[in-house]
């Protein structure tokens, strides 16, 4: 009998629906991962390309907006073409891009490459769930997001991890490598388990929104990045892209409204528990993501840790996720997240400031005990939210809400890379230009940095003005981290507006309520 028409008559994830679910938690691997495992790779970009800081950053930024592009394509296109064969074609898109990836020979390539493998990773999660879906039915969508869970937990402990030891035992090329048989074996399972397609066309797709969209988007950030290397705002390199951008941002925002099924649904932000949840994720993850892509950076360009060490230094911060993510998704359901997510935004204020006070040598007994109270603050913040964005709906909105939430997320991590990766680099360029013995200059920090990554390019300079250039980039870090704890203390502002009183459902259209998208 074909699973996704089979009565539910157990509330139990039967062997075909969890054969179904093996499928989707491997792709989910995939895609998560591969936000994760590139963190700690990027000091390792920058001496490989000889790019800067905010360039190489854009390996990040460049995946999470084609992640957030291709999102509201999603849903049409498994419509139109059947959510088998658009599964086995994300994960042929992925792998082909991971590959391509490991072959890149400048930093352009290889953002245009991740960009590739943004585009299949994109559609991994969301095609998953409705895969997930259809084959348990929706009695059985909480045990669903319990499996799918495990990818979310696994991802930001094991990202660094896997990266830093691909890239200490092999080479860079690895952490893209390692893919391809993980790909394979995703498509060969696929076509095995997943049910024969019944493709049905619904509704028409955007295309003239996410032209704007997109581009629009891309534009702003690419003006922005060129920031710390121009050195102005009078740069054409920089305010140019930029007012393009913003311009097409702007003409989208005014478009969305006319069209009857548009990229963006933003008619839903007159439901108010919609709009202060969007904001609230919106602020909290500009911030929450540009951190993170500093944290890794840090311990391996300031401490000079291998990839590997900085990895593992990373995983307290999963760990503290991993304790609390279960306790808020179960509360969610009993108090109100008005009641409980303040409380979780404290945890990650708290954690994130010791990253404000950073020299050159801080205790890593107290940088990973942050950490850890950052990941427990983290697994108490977003699917509350998340919970309290989507559950006053109806069912025929829930998808478009997901959609809507899940993009600003990825915009959201995309933004707060660039900033976060700009501010940096135009922190560490202030410092004193000093000469080098071959002729040539560098700045303090920059001849700093150049020595915990390659100890031979110290030799025959002066120990203590490395030591200064240590302490100057400690210092630079810490600056950046100002700017995201402040963005965290922002957050409470609306976070405060969240429900404080139990909300009520509104999910009791015929339909059956449309599965979240997880976030990444």
């Amino acid at each position: 009998m074909n699973s996704q028409s089979a009565p539910v008559t157990s509330q139990k994830l039967d062997g075909a629906v969890l054969r179904v679910a093996g499928v989707v938690v491997l792709g989910a691997i995939m895609s998560i991962l591969d936000v994760t495992v590139v963190s700690v790779a990027l000091p390792t970009f920058q001496e490989e390309f000889g790019a800067s800081y905010a360039r190489v950053a854009w390996t990040m930024t460049g995946y999470t907006l084609a992640l957030a592009t291709v999102i509201p394509l999603t849903g049409w296109a498994a419509d139109r073409f059947g959510t088998k064969r658009l599964y086995m074609a994300a994960v042929a898109l992925f792998t082909i891009g991971s590959v391509l990836c490991a072959m890149a020979d400048s930093i352009t390539t290889l953002i245009a490459f991740r960009v590739l493998q943004g585009l299949g990773g994109g559609m991994l999660m969301p095609l998953g769930m409705t895969i997930m879906t259809r084959a348990a039915g929706p009695e059985r969508i909480g045990r669903l997001m319990a499996v799918l869970g495990i990818p979310m937990l696994l991802g930001p402990i094991m990202g660094p991890i896997l990266g830093g030891w691909l890239i200490d035992v092999a080479t860079w090329h690895w952490i893209f490598l390692i893919n391809l048989p993980i790909g394979i074996i995703a498509l060969i399972y696929a076509y095995v388990v997943l049910p024969k397609d019944a493709p049905e066309p619904s509704e028409s797709f955007d295309f003239l929104g996410m032209l704007m969209l997109s581009p629009g988007l891309a534009s702003l950030l690419f003006g922005l990045s060129s920031l710390p290397e121009e050195g102005t705002m009078s740069s054409a390199k920089v305010w140019a892209p930029m007012v393009v951008g913003a311009l097409l941002v702007i003409g989208f925002v005014l478009y969305s409204f006319t069209p009857r099924h548009p990229l963006l649904d933003l008619r839903l932000f007159r439901n108010r528990n919609l709009t202060v949840a969007s904001i609230t994720i919106t602020v909290f993850i500009i911030a929450f993501m540009g951190a993170g892509l500093l944290f890794p950076s840090y311990f391996l360009q300031v401490r000079g840790e291998s990839t590997l060490h900085a990895g593992l230094l990373m995983a307290p911060q999963g760990l503290g996720a991993m304790v609390t993510m279960p306790i808020a998704g179960t509360l969610a359901d009993r108090v109100p997240v008005g009641r409980t997510v303040p409380f979780a935004l404290v945890l990650i204020a708290l954690g994130l400031f010791t990253f404000t006070q950073l020299d050159a040598d801080t205790s890593y007994w107290l940088l990973c005990g942050s950490l850890f109270v950052m990941g427990l603050g983290m697994g108490g913040t977003m699917m509350p939210i998340m919970t309290s964005a989507l559950k006053t709906l109806t069912s025929h909105e829930v998808a478009r809400g997901s959609t809507l939430v899940n993009i600003l997320q990825q915009i959201g991590g995309s933004v707060g890379t660039a900033i976060m990766s700009v501010l940096l680099t135009s922190n560490l360029n202030d410092s004193t230009p000093v000469p080098l013995p071959n002729g040539q200059t560098a700045t303090e920090a920059q001849l700093a940095i150049g020595s915990q990554i390659n100890p031979e390019s110290a030799q025959g300079i002066d120990p203590s003005l490395i030591q200064r250039g240590l302490d100057f980039a400690a210092t630079a870090f810490a600056h950046t981290f100002w700017v995201a704890f402040a963005l965290v203390l922002c957050t409470f502002v609306p976070a405060l507006f969240l429900p404080r009183k139990r909300e009520v459902a509104h999910l009791n259209d015929d339909q059956p309520a449309a599965a979240p998208i997880m976030v990444h």
